[in-house]
């Protein structure tokens, strides 16, 4: 391979990564119009070593699914653990992934005139790279959106319909909709997620009180919750409060107010929670998200 979607490679063995696998997606004509799609996507298992990314022309979604790298663009430095994500705005010049230890990643790069409202949605911020957390229904559905890219550049005149699904479900389950780790949830468990979105977040449900809900032993609930949903109860509505009190900080809420509107009316307490789950404080990221 002498080229690659995402990584300069250089004519020496040593700059490919250990395993790569890409796929370019030409959207049928329905897809098109929808003027939002999967252009690109792909993965890799990357080794020790320091790999240089391409001029990207599109938004681009980028994962580490395992391990850990530092990703640098001139002031900036994210360190990027298993289960993290940034979003890369198009025009993006000298960006750099550092990989101290195997990690292995997944991108998707998006097309279309709604792509940065798109992104934006998922939480990305314009011109700049901004990382979160990914839940691991997103990750799954990644890999789907990259098994199907590969599939589907080599199918003459393939249909886009399933990459668009896919694309389309990353972003309901990044907004709490009840989208499981394979298919659809089950009755009990979408009425848990459904619960926790109606009064969008701002009430704090316990482990007990989901459980009765679902109208199952609480240990039993917990089960089948991480079995279909990826993450725990509890895990999975602290990361939901904190999406939503990124979109509050984002429309010019101020950090008790945010806090307030998501059920956690203590400031420390949210501040605390805010930079476990985003890797910044609330007032940070106010600053960085709407300069």
């Amino acid at each position: 391979m002498s080229e690659s979607i995402l990584f300069q490679i250089n004519e020496s063995p040593d700059d490919f990564p250990a395993v790569l696998v890409e796929g370019v997606h030409i959207p049928d004509p329905l897809a098109e119009r929808s003027a939002i799609y999967i252009s690109a996507s792909g993965s890799a298992m990357l080794q020790c070593s320091v790999q240089h990314l391409v001029t990207l022309e599109k938004w681009t979604w980028f994962a580490v699914e395992s391990g850990s790298l530092l990703l640098r663009h001139g002031d900036l430095t994210l360190t990027l653990n298993g289960g993290d994500c940034c979003m890369i705005p198009p025009a993006t010049e000298g960006v750099r992934l550092e990989i101290a230890q195997e990690a292995r990643v997944m991108w998707i790069m998006v097309g279309g005139a709604l792509s940065e409202a798109y992104m934006i949605r998922l939480g990305a911020v314009p011109q700049k790279i901004m990382k979160q957390g990914a839940l691991p229904t997103q990750l799954t559905l990644a890999k789907h959106i990259v098994q199907a890219t590969v599939r589907l550049q080599d199918v003459v005149e393939s249909s886009s319909a399933q990459l668009q699904q896919l694309l389309w479900a990353m972003l309901a389950t990044h907004n709490g909709q009840p989208v499981a780790m394979d298919a659809v949830l089950s009755h009990e468990i979408a009425k848990v997620v459904d619960a926790m979105r109606k009064n969008q977040y701002r009430d704090n449900f316990s482990l007990a009180d989901m459980a009765a809900l679902s109208r199952m032993p609480v240990e039993t609930f917990r089960k089948r919750f991480v079995s279909e949903v990826g993450m725990p109860p509890q895990s999975y509505q602290l990361f939901c409060k904190m999406e939503r009190a990124k979109v509050l900080l984002k429309q010019g809420y101020t950090v008790r107010q945010s806090g307030i509107e998501v059920g956690m009316s203590d400031p420390y307490h949210f501040s605390k929670a805010f930079k476990n789950i985003v890797g910044m404080s609330p007032s940070s990221y106010s600053k960085t998200a709407t300069k």
